[in-house]
């Protein structure tokens, strides 16, 4: 079975600031999913998810994501969601990439609370943490920062849970040419280290 890579991103319901809500935890409310397979993408998910445990969404939530509460209403059921992941992800050796790890922690707490099978058996990849660590940053970078510094802008609008998988599947393929790259470079000689003509000039 080929190989397959799984770009997801997820959007969630949050509290609004500085209310409490008893018990409260965020829920998956808009999905997006890219399907990749030999670099040609295959299939694209789009849709809002209907929360359950907090159906009311917040202001602060409404505002953030840009959302309204007749959209997510409009949406699916979490296990119609699942039951595509299960679908899309038939293989161990498929990749599942996120820029973060907070879907997959979001997405299994969820399942859980619903008494649903986490769908996902694949190679999980924090992309942003693949990123960090080629690039030795200090901190994790968000999603649109990382691309604004490839020199480049990304799909669609932030916070838009399709256009952000799209945008990490746009930085994984940049990410994965520059580790082509360095795999490919000699590495330097002494020479292309030290600058001999001034070495000796100090020694004279």
């Amino acid at each position: 079975m080929q190989k397959k890579l799984l770009f997801i991103d997820f959007e969630f319901s949050m509290p609004d600031a500085n209310v409490y809500r008893k018990g409260f935890y965020p829920e998956i409310i808009e999905a997006g999913i890219v399907a990749v397979e030999q670099g040609t993408i295959i299939e694209k998910y789009s849709s809002y998810v209907i929360p359950t445990a907090f159906p009311k969404l917040t202001s602060r939530c409404k505002r953030f994501l840009d959302i309204s509460q007749q959209q997510v209403e409009e949406g699916v059921p979490l296990a119609d969601l699942v039951h595509l992941l299960a679908k899309l992800n038939q293989s161990k050796q498929d990749k599942i990439i996120t820029w973060g790890n907070m879907d997959m922690k979001v997405l299994r707490h969820n399942c859980e609370q619903a008494s649903l099978h986490f769908p996902l058996q694949g190679i999980f990849v924090d992309l942003s943490m693949e990123y960090k660590q080629f690039f030795g940053d200090r901190n994790q970078t968000g999603l649109w920062k990382a691309v604004e510094e490839y020199g480049k802008e990304g799909t669609g609008k932030h916070h838009r849970a399709l256009d952000d998988a799209l945008t990490t599947y746009h930085i994984y393929n940049l990410v994965e040419k520059d580790k082509k790259y360095m795999e490919k470079s000699e590495p330097p000689t002494i020479g292309d280290l030290v600058d001999f003509s001034k070495l000796l000039d100090q020694m004279a």
